[in-house]
């Protein structure tokens, strides 16, 4: 230790990023104190708000009586879209999106009128009395009926190399079939909620669980025929987002707005479970027509697949979610002649919009459907296959749309885990296990992930930030992006500690708010801490490099030889405590706070041509799973799950790990046991929990090992990390192929099973059921 209690060579081993630090509203979120928009004590006067819903899928309203409404218990008053003062839309891109139907509804469920009480119960029991007559339009539900009747919420697109028909051609093999991959609801424990307060001249401010605090500030104005000054919007925390909250939380700021607005008290809108998921969009479901083309050895020659999505009623975010998922066909493939089709399919259903990975687990799936089926054509292990066709270094390494893959690191890792997950070892003991046991089969597989970070749309990759230093050292940073649980905040809090040197209990996050950060971008495409902490970083340079200027002058030395460490500053062979020096700073009149700034560099894409360089760099990973499966009844648990991923040098290993196994078991969710239905009358009947089946603890597997690959960003990313929110939740494909290699030994493996994702019990069950027939046919 030397004499100001610092240990020796802190300076060269102190650090705040690459720790495994708690989050920091973990002992808020234990004691129940953290608060969340429903937790806000309320303003004098505050009423309640609920939608008034329609109960058919197409339809003219040709009459409405809200008289019961108005008469119910509590009621104060009631609203419709003749009453919304400026624009009647909350399309985040085109405007097709109205917040309250004028006369034409096109889904169960579409908020037609807004009801505002005392209370929330009496605002909900008042708004199931409206008297509505309707006249009755055909309805399209399915992404099938909708390319049959050419029904599209935006012009199909297209992304093609080479010369797929004549690689087609030249090909020894080809593999061709259908797809079906389920959509998913999100599922945030906290449901949809807004709290708008008015204030003075015409100033509005809503409190919103919402990952796009300035696309809601925009919405509102434009609702209220208002400018975005007169708007702030503030979110300190969300229950959950995964997406569901970055475009439509609109509808509800804006309705509780719009009351707000018009009766000048404030009104809280809190949507029922039921109701959020009859009126929110969820992620898109997909149907694919497939074929390809391979050589003996199982190498993809020509591809060509046609993708067209349930994208519901309105566009909201279904262009660029159609966009990744072309994409991410190719996933960790390299395809030399390929086409790629993809299809927006407007339905009488949600809306559907962003959900993690935002169409690139759609995109994905696909080709890692069309390898398994290659390997057992051949009758090869998957794992050889998907190896034969990986992207390599020097050559086979650019994508369909024209980007250098630079950063591949996916031969090594898949090694690694293979090695370590005893991959070999276990398909030959689940082989032994299959040939004895005629009701009980298991199934293994592995599967790899490479998904690209960054925004579609170019200019959204940018942030800013606020850091204020208090005169006792203490610190404050405010950025645009908001926090959902995923430990943004600590990771930004980290990197403002590392960046001044202080431990990172001296540093504090406040609540996202656009009356601070203005023109943020969605907490979204897995750029939260990739953008803001960067943003957050040069707002706490130019700080420290202010303060080492004064440093230098005050005790010597140059200020690019001043370092800060362990909250101490080290300058001309003096050490002087971090909150000493900002004390002094402050009576020099030194600026004791910075704006910060990011853009991500490096980034072009042409939506004509569907080529460019839209993502700064690729994050990896791959997974082993081992199931068994009964075929008697369709009943499967997961045994064992090995991941291995890649978040470049880790900001926070211990967070980063956390959400790779929530991703992991969310996107095993996804592929076997959240099904959603409508019936044919188009309403959504999996709606709650008691309908509605999400992983709980007992899906978990029993042996579950994540770790993170030891790797260093190639990109200038924030401290050389990588992106760890979206790219996880493909990494549970390995369970529902591990499920069909299961379904497979059926048939000694001679059959590929027709598996739809998600792989429920009763279609586990119906696969089995066609591979027997398919054996007995050739018997």
């Amino acid at each position: 230790m030397n004499d100001a209690g610092v240990p020796e060579l802190s300076q060269a081993a102190w650090t705040a990023v690459g720790l495994s630090r708690p989050h920091e509203s973990a002992d808020l979120h234990v004691r129940g104190q953290a608060t969340y928009t429903d937790d806000i004590a309320q303003v004098q006067g505050t009423l309640h708000a609920a939608l008034g819903l329609s109960t058919k899928a197409h339809a003219r309203i040709t009459a409405i009586d809200l008289t019961a409404v108005r008469a119910s218990r509590g009621v104060v008053a009631v609203f419709t879209a003749a009453d919304i003062p400026g624009l009647n839309d909350c399309g985040p891109i085109i405007h097709d999106d109205p917040i309250l139907a004028d006369g034409l509804v096109q889904y169960v469920g579409q908020p037609v009128f807004i009801v505002v009480a005392d209370t929330h119960d009496n605002a909900r029991r008042a708004a199931r009395l409206a008297q509505v007559s309707y006249e009755e339009l055909p309805a399209i539900l399915t992404p099938q009926a909708a390319r049959a009747a050419q029904s599209y919420v935006l012009p199909p697109m297209r992304l093609a190399r080479g010369d797929s028909q004549a690689a087609f051609e030249r090909a020894p093999h080809r593999v061709k079939g259908e797809l079906h991959v389920g959509g998913q609801e999100q599922f945030y424990l906290e449901g949809q909620i807004a709290y708008a307060i008015p204030g003075e001249d015409r100033g509005m401010l809503v409190y919103c669980s919402t990952q796009h605090p300035s696309e809601m500030q925009h919405v509102v104005a434009h609702a209220l025929g208002l400018h975005s000054h007169h708007v702030v919007v503030e979110c300190r925390r969300m229950g959950g987002g995964f997406g569901g909250k970055e475009s439509q939380s609109a509808l509800w700021a804006a309705s509780a707005a719009i009351a707000a607005a018009r009766l000048k008290r404030p009104v809280k809108l809190r949507a029922d479970r039921d109701d959020d998921m009859l009126v929110t969009g969820k992620r898109h479901c997909f149907h694919y027509e497939y074929e390809v083309g391979y050589d003996d050895e199982g190498r993809i020659v020509a591809a060509k697949v046609d993708m067209v999505s349930r994208a519901g009623f309105s566009a909201d975010l279904s262009g660029p979610v159609a966009t990744r998922a072309v994409c991410h066909f190719d996933n960790a493939y390299y395809l030399s002649d390929v086409e790629i089709l993809a299809a927006c399919g407007k339905t009488n259903t949600q809306s559907n919009t962003a959900f993690r990975g935002f169409g690139g687990p759609q995109g994905a799936i696909a080709i890692e459907y069309v390898i398994d089926e290659i390997a057992r054509n051949l009758g090869r292990d998957s794992l050889d296959i998907r190896r034969l066709n990986f992207y390599g270094r020097q050559e086979r390494n650019v994508t369909p749309y024209g980007q250098e893959v630079v950063d591949n690191v996916i031969h090594e890792l898949v090694a690694q885990l293979e090695a370590s997950s005893e991959y070999r070892a276990r398909r030959q003991a689940i082989e032994d296990f299959n040939r004895t046991s005629p009701v009980l089969k298991k199934g293994l597989a592995l599967t790899p992930v490479k998904f690209g970070i960054a925004f579609n749309v170019t200019h959204l990759n940018q942030a800013g930030a606020l850091v204020h230093v208090y005169v006792d050292g203490s610190i404050i940073v405010n950025h645009g992006g908001t926090e959902m649980g995923q430990g943004l905040n600590t990771k930004v809090m980290q990197v403002v500690a590392h960046e001044l040197g202080v431990d990172i209990a001296r540093v504090r996050a406040t609540a996202t708010n656009t009356g601070k950060v203005a023109n943020t971008s969605a907490t979204a495409a897995s750029t939260g801490a990739d953008l803001n902490g960067k943003a957050a970083q040069d707002a706490a340079r130019q700080i420290r490099e202010r303060l080492a200027q004064f440093a230098a002058a005050q005790y010597g030395g140059q200020a690019h030889e001043v370092s800060f460490a362990a909250d101490t500053v080290f300058v001309g062979g003096h050490e002087i405590a971090f909150a000493q020096l900002v004390a002094k700073a402050y009576l020099a009149r030194v600026q004791l706070w910075s704006d910060g700034y990011y853009a991500t560099p490096g980034l072009s894409w042409d939506p004509k041509s569907m080529t460019g360089r839209p993502f700064s760099y690729f994050a990896y990973g791959a997974a082993v799973s081992e199931v068994v499966v009964d075929t008697l009844t369709g009943e499967w648990k997961l045994l064992r799950a090995d991941a291995l991923y890649d978040a470049g040098n880790s900001l926070n290993p211990a967070i980063d790990i956390g959400q790779v196994e929530g991703a992991f078991i969310q996107g095993m969710g996804w592929l076997t046991t959240e099904q959603l239905w409508w019936n044919p009358a188009g309403k959504l009947m999996t709606h709650a929990p008691s309908t509605y089946k999400i992983p709980t603890v007992s899906d978990c597997p029993e042996d579950f090992r994540v770790r993170l690959f030891d790797n260093r960003n190639v990109e200038d990313s924030i401290h050389r990390s990588k992106a760890v929110g979206e790219p996880p939740l493909l990494l549970p494909f390995s369970v529902f192929f591990a499920i069909r290699d299961a379904i497979s030994s059926v048939g000694d493996h001679r059959v590929n099973p027709p598996l739809n994702a998600p792989a429920t019990c009763e279609e586990i069950v119906n696969s089995i059921a066609a591979v027997r027939a398919a054996c007995a046919r050739t018997a």
